[in-house]
């Protein structure tokens, strides 16, 4: 964080959320509701879901905030309940400033509206006048760059089309308080650019960003500190790196709530034999090979032996794979490669490119190979294929090979060019 970014930091809240709850009724069918409402003493026929339960959560002026959770954890009733769409069932909010929010795609938009009443319409809920937004228009108009479309109904609009829209009204109307919810994760690259861009001059000036994502590259990037909302309760809080190391905890269910989220040893799953367990196998993937060797268990891990569905590029990550022989082999090797999305290989090795001495191995024994190393990848969503060869009478055979057999998300906090990190060291020397 910059130095002038530092001092515009303020020790006081703009948004302060104490002991808040969201509480639904859930009803198994439409009659208990009828019958609750109209013959009371019948009891209660619903039970209770807590969305939020006694949630506390204090924000300073100046911060940029990453609130981290699962699908399902409640990190989008908080929002709204901030913004106001939502009233707490218990508890209290108090908002010092002026916001701006990206919810949800389409949020605070009248479909059958064009796109250009919609910024009219978007103004008003925030109590501008129709002229104070005509002093913003054209800025508008220049950061949505959706041109004629601006006078078409926004029912008809892109996904990415929203999403310039409307983050286009939310910088220009001059908020204390921006908040993101996943809005900018269906922009183009060149327009998510230019959003963050304008992000960083916000932070400069020292206003107050939240951002709820499943991007921990975004919390990394742009952060200075995190939240992580588990079952509707805020659970830690932290640096950015911190709460992110939790929240890969959290997602292979390593973690233990009445002990403040440490590691819960009791029900580790990086005993061998249950690896794979804390994935989702792809269940379409690509196996084939004569199977005289099996690849039986699989893993990504840290390295403190935690599964890592979710890798951050810069930090080492463990492959594993146990491998059961089924006969007699000489030498056999072991392989791992990545792939993109599209199926292009990016990177991978095996022990015989490493010059690693694999011995004979005899049937029924076991071997675990482990492969360490960093993936200095782009941001975005991998698979991890695995073999297990040999040569036969200098004829390569193939005993057992999972192509792409599970994916995960990498993680990057500078921005690259391409796929891979290139890590250059760059100097500038004045020629006099």
């Amino acid at each position: 964080m910059s130095s002038n970014v530092q001092e515009l930091l303020s020790p006081y809240p703009v948004i302060s959320v104490n002991n808040v709850s969201k509480i639904y009724k859930l009803y198994e069918k439409n009659t208990d509701r009828l019958v609750e409402a109209v013959v009371p003493m019948k009891g209660k026929r619903h039970k209770e879901f807590y969305a939020l339960k006694n949630l506390s959560l204090t924000i300073n002026k100046g911060e940029c905030i990453g609130i981290l959770g699962k699908n399902g954890a409640g990190k989008s009733t908080l929002l709204k309940m901030i913004t106001g769409v939502l009233k707490p069932s218990e508890g209290d909010i108090l908002v010092n400033g002026k916001i701006a929010a990206l919810l949800e795609l389409g949020a605070g938009f009248n479909p059958e509206l064009t796109g250009l009443e919609n910024i009219y319409f978007n103004g008003r809920i925030m109590g501008f006048s129709k002229d104070e937004m005509d002093l913003r228009m054209d800025d508008i108009l220049s950061f949505a760059d959706i041109d004629d479309f601006i006078h078409q109904p926004v029912k008809t609009y892109s996904s990415g089309m929203f999403a310039r829209l409307a983050f286009a009204v939310a910088i220009n109307v001059d908020p204390d308080i921006l908040i993101i919810d996943e809005a900018l994760s269906v922009g183009d690259v060149a327009f998510q650019t230019k959003c963050f861009r304008r992000i960083n001059e916000f932070i400069d000036q020292g206003k107050t960003i939240i951002f709820v994502t499943h991007s921990m590259d975004t919390i990394l990037k742009y952060c200075n500190r995190a939240a992580v909302i588990h079952n509707g309760e805020n659970v830690a809080e932290g640096t950015p790196k911190e709460m992110v190391d939790v929240y890969k905890k959290i997602l292979v269910n390593l973690y233990d709530i009445s002990e403040e989220l440490k590691v819960n040893k009791q029900t580790s799953l990086t005993k061998a034999g249950e690896w794979k367990k804390s994935f989702s196998v792809n269940k379409t993937l690509l196996e084939y090979g004569d199977k005289l060797a099996e690849i039986i268990d699989f893993g990504i891990f840290d390295l403190e032996g935690i599964p890592a569905s979710k890798i951050i590029s810069d930090e080492p990550i463990v492959i594993k794979m146990k491998v059961r022989f089924h006969t007699k082999l000489d030498q056999p090797i072991f392989a791992f490669t990545v792939k993109d999305l599209k199926g292009n290989e990016i990177c991978g090795t095996n022990t015989m490119f490493e010059n690693v001495l694999t011995p004979d191995i005899k049937p029924g024994e076991e071997i675990i190979v482990t492969f360490t190393q960093s993936f200095k990848l782009q941001s975005g969503y991998y698979t991890l294929s695995l073999g297990c060869t040999g040569f036969q009478n200098d004829e390569l055979v193939v005993y057992h090979r999972l192509y792409d057999v599970l994916s995960f998300e990498a993680s990057i906090f500078k921005n690259i060019v391409g796929l891979y990190d290139l890590e250059s060291q760059i100097q500038l020397f004045k020629n006099e």
